[in-house]
């Protein structure tokens, strides 16, 4: 039987020449990823256990991103403990204020994952990398913990949905769109540990930040994984990073799907997920007037320099909104640096808003950005759970860069073409 590109990935790194849908393996990480939330729970569990060293300091990453730079004591402490661990086992990859990024925008821009790698992260948007061709999962800390020390981790093999892609993106229409229309579609279990494999002619008009926001989201479908067919735009971009072989994988003419579904991008609207779901989708078409409060244009999901692109281009010369807050968060240090370089930050600064350090900030109501009682946000983040980003009785509606950059400047959710 044929097998996916997850499965020939889980298979290579099992050790194994085939693996079928519900198998348990065994296989060879090539990253085992923490944050500042997660890698302390790990670090606790990898020291109760015993282990006394990690099985490659060049296959572990730690990125301070969360609550950092520290918004409490708590966080503060956190970070130690992160720190002193790193600093103990020889940890090469470990980031920190001044250094460190949004953790899903940062490894892919250091080349530390590559096509055909098996990764797993301690937080769920590690999903992310199936942009690049990688088998990539969150996991919890307990299992980041003993990935550190053995390098390897047990999986259930997953079932896949195939995703044809065709067409081409309308004006002001991205990845993010076309993710949301997705989840939408499917619904937020509709690809429930199962792997969302992405390929077809249309492939060619999605760039690496369009695929990187649609591996992300992955996992707000319910799915183990998000991966896409690699392609020239994939191997250039690694190419550019990546300094180390890599390994490529196909699906098989008769691997198995359990479904196919065909997205045609020329007919995606720009795209809003409403409270407090990101299945509960609308297109701008179809919004109304909903005033807002907040907008925040950042985070793993859309904090590359092509967000910040959008954003800036639709801002330029304009002003925000007296009765909105706009938080604008470059999710690396590079990024952050050619926004200046591009004059992006001069752009967002003299329409009204604040520009932060690299953070995960507001996403997961951590800081930069909380949400009073009965507020609304337009998002550029990839969940809206009740209290994600503050109050309970607050609101947050998912959308794009350049719907959240119109947004804030109108004071109610907008497209771009009303403010272009």
């Amino acid at each position: 039987m044929g097998m996916t590109m997850t499965q020939k990935i889980l298979a290579a790194h099992a050790g194994l020449e085939e693996v079928v849908p519900g198998q348990l393996i065994r296989a060879k990480l090539d990253m085992v990823l923490g944050n500042d939330i997660t890698s302390p729970v790990a670090i606790n569990e990898f020291e109760k256990a015993g282990f006394d060293k990690v099985f490659d300091k060049s296959k572990v990453s730690m990125v301070m991103d969360h609550f950092t730079p520290n918004k409490d004591i708590k966080a503060a402490e956190q970070c130690r403990q992160c720190r002193t661990f790193a600093k103990s086992f020889g940890i090469e990859n470990f980031y920190d204020v001044g250094a460190m990024g949004v953790e899903h925008a940062l490894l892919p821009e250091k080349g530390l994952v590559a096509a055909g790698d098996c990764i797993i992260g301690a937080d769920s948007h590690t999903c992310t990398y199936g942009a690049l061709g990688a088998f990539s999962t969150g996991v919890g800390s307990t299992d980041m913990a003993a990935g550190m020390a053995t390098g390897e981790a047990w999986f259930k093999v997953p079932e896949a949905i195939r995703f044809n892609i065709t067409g081409k993106l309308s004006e002001n229409v991205s990845g993010k769109d076309v993710i949301l229309h997705i989840i939408g579609l499917i619904g937020v279990d509709g690809a429930l540990y199962q792997s969302m494999e992405f390929m077809g002619d249309g492939l060619i008009n999605l760039s690496m930040d369009d695929r990187l926001c649609m591996a992300n989201m992955a996992i707000e479908a319910g799915a183990k994984n998000g991966i896409f067919l690699v392609d020239e735009i994939t191997r250039e971009y690694m190419d550019q990073r990546v300094n180390r072989p890599y390994n490529v994988y196909e699906p098989d003419e008769d691997a198995v799907y359990v479904r196919t579904i065909d997205i045609d991008l020329s007919r995606i609207r720009p795209t809003i997920s409403f409270p407090h779901l990101p299945e509960n989708t609308r297109t701008i078409d179809e919004v109304g007037e909903i005033d807002i409060q907040q907008v925040v244009i950042g985070s793993c999901t859309n904090g590359r320099l092509s967000d910040m692109r959008i954003a800036a281009e639709i801002m330029k010369g304009k002003k925000v909104h007296p009765e909105v807050r706009a938080i604008v968060i470059p999710a690396t240090q590079s990024i952050y640096m050619d926004c200046i370089k591009l004059g992006y930050l001069e752009t967002f600064i003299e329409a009204g808003c604040v520009v932060s350090t690299p953070t995960c900030g507001p996403c997961l109501g951590g800081h930069m950005g909380i949400l009073a009682a009965h507020e609304r946000c337009v998002a550029t983040t990839n969940r809206n759970f009740v209290g994600r980003m503050g109050h309970i009785t607050s609101e947050i509606y998912l959308a794009s860069p350049a719907v959240a950059a119109a947004s804030a400047i109108t004071g109610k959710i907008s497209g771009p073409e009303e403010v272009l």
